[in-house]
């Protein structure tokens, strides 16, 4: 539940045109409800400016569809790490739902907001009018986590842009988009292999840049361990660096400096 939604339920039952038993029933379920297998924080948007996100990884389908449905009563919903099945299960449910299968999200407006059943999508520019996030990712192997990141970053009310597979293999397709990178207020910049594009890109920008290690590599490159350490190790200043393949993590920290 958001903060708006709390006053305009307390003016309602201050005017009389919400019966106090009608309001309680509404705040029945804050700070939390219980589903034994999981504990929904309905209250996370009070407290962080953001609702609970679903990490649906290790869940079951059946957990997913429920935790997903029962968030989606009080607030809009994103839930990352989704399979496909996951996503058909929540559909059932919640027609409206949206699935992004590169990034593996699930995205879901707000129940409540659109009884009629045809949810009208947040338009992030009113949030943040005139700021956006650059999602730049060194290849085309490294979308599946630029793409979790993205969508992140709109459900969390801005406005995101793109630019895909310009890594330091071939630096001239990154100079070649200068400009776009230079109108960003927060980078986002997904790398794996050798990790070294977050360095080359924080050397050029004087926003902030939040580097994202993948996975994506041979051997020597551990897992997204070799990059993960090239991009705590970057020579160029103003670069914060999330876990291994954490395209979420990364989002929710630029649209709280966008938020600033």
């Amino acid at each position: 539940m958001q903060k708006d939604k709390i006053k305009a339920l307390l003016e309602g039952v201050q005017n009389q045109n919400i019966s106090v038993e009608d309001a309680l029933s509404k705040l029945a379920n804050l700070p939390y409800e219980d589903l034994d297998y999981a504990k929904l924080d309905h209250h996370r948007t009070i407290r962080r400016g953001y609702p609970e996100v679903v990490f649906c990884q290790s869940k079951t389908v059946g957990q997913v569809q429920q935790i997903v449905l029962r968030l989606a009563a009080q607030n809009k919903v994103l839930a990352t790490r989704a399979t496909p099945e996951m996503f058909a299960a929540v559909q059932l449910v919640l027609p409206h739902a949206k699935y992004n299968e590169l990034g593996r999200t699930i995205t879901v407006a707000h129940v409540e907001d659109h009884p009629g059943g045809n949810p009208v999508e947040d338009t992030a520019a009113q949030i943040h009018p005139g700021k956006h996030i650059l999602v730049v990712s060194a290849g085309t192997a490294d979308l599946p986590v630029a793409e979790e990141a993205v969508e992140t970053a709109r459900f969390m009310g801005n406005e995101v842009k793109t630019l895909y597979d310009v890594g330091v293999a071939g630096i001239h397709r990154l100079l070649g988009n200068k400009p776009k990178i230079d109108e960003a207020d927060v980078l986002i910049v997904v790398a794996g292999m050798d990790g070294a594009l977050p360095s080359v890109v924080g050397g050029l920008v004087e926003c902030p840049v939040i580097a994202v290690p993948t996975s994506v590599g041979y051997g020597a490159s551990f897992n997204g361990i070799g990059p993960l350490l090239t991009m705590l190790n970057a020579c160029a200043p103003g670069i914060a660096v999330v876990n291994i393949d954490n395209g979420f993590g990364a989002a929710y920290m630029a649209s709280l400096i966008i938020k600033a």
